[in-house]
């Protein structure tokens, strides 16, 4: 697993002066994302959860300030709408806009359907579309006209596959909750777009696994392996530039192929 970011030169420094928000940044791809948006001059807000992810979110924000920019820690539990709001508030309090927001934060519930627990459905609707809900209505109501949006789904919402139910339904609202903003917002030239990954080579997806799914998963992409943070990077560069005005209210499957059925 790595976060390195294979942000492309020619994009330069062009996001000097604006602010990013990335929810769940501590670590794995939500840090990755900082790091590469930090690269082309955003200054970065890293949000974290809870105690136990302070120290990654430490390193991150030090990481980020290596780039010559800054960097703003925050941590709440964005399943309260109140939590949401104050990390948007300390952000647009500490650097005076927010330009770029990633809805990133997420949890993953591997079961049968019939073993799911009404405690598994909170958590997994608490985080992954209730917490992704308010932090786009607060996107929407801090984000400067020619902000990006991009809320992090999962290739399973394109895909037939058992005990994934409560996750993927969990992620599944998000493509009708962008499409709605996107419409709402899009005027102030702001584009709002799902991206939705395949599985990736990180500490949140091994969580779940075992070595014989992670073959079974590695083997549903066309290069028989999982993605690496590498892999989405660049897509998440692209939607945050100027080049990606033109699409907005679009689910973004990046997955090398990965077909379950």
């Amino acid at each position: 697993m790595t976060t390195e970011t294979n942000t492309p030169a020619s994009y330069g420094r062009d996001l000097t002066g604006k602010v990013a928000l990335i929810t769940g940044s501590a670590r794995n791809m939500g840090r990755a994302f900082a790091l590469s948006l930090a690269a082309r001059g955003a200054d970065i807000v890293v949000h974290h959860h809870s105690d136990s992810s302070a120290a990654d979110a430490e390193e991150t924000a030090r990481l980020v300030q290596e780039n010559g920019v800054r960097a703003l820690i925050t941590s709440g539990d964005l399943s309260n709408p109140s939590e949401v709001e104050a990390v948007f508030a300390s952000a647009k309090d500490a650097f005076n806009r927010i330009d770029i927001v990633i809805n990133n934060a997420g949890v993953v519930i591997k079961k049968p359907f019939a073993e799911i627990t009404e405690a598994d459905f909170d958590r997994a609707f608490g985080i992954n579309t209730k917490a992704a809900f308010f932090a786009m209505q607060q996107a929407a109501k801090y984000i400067e006209d020619g902000g990006r949006i991009i809320n992090m789904g999962t290739t399973l919402l394109g895909a037939t596959t058992g005990m994934y139910g409560l996750y993927a339904g969990s992620k599944a609202p998000l493509e009708d909750f962008t499409r709605a903003l996107a419409k709402e917002i899009g005027s102030r030239g702001v584009t709002v777009n799902v991206v939705a990954p395949g599985p990736i080579n990180t500490a949140f997806f091994h969580g779940e696994e075992n070595e014989q799914s992670t073959a079974y998963l590695s083997n549903m992409s066309v290069a028989g392996r999982l993605g690496e943070i590498t892999d989405i990077v660049p897509l998440i560069d692209f939607l945050a530039s100027d080049s990606s005005q033109w699409v907005t209210a679009q689910t973004l499957f990046i997955n090398g192929g990965f077909l379950a059925r």
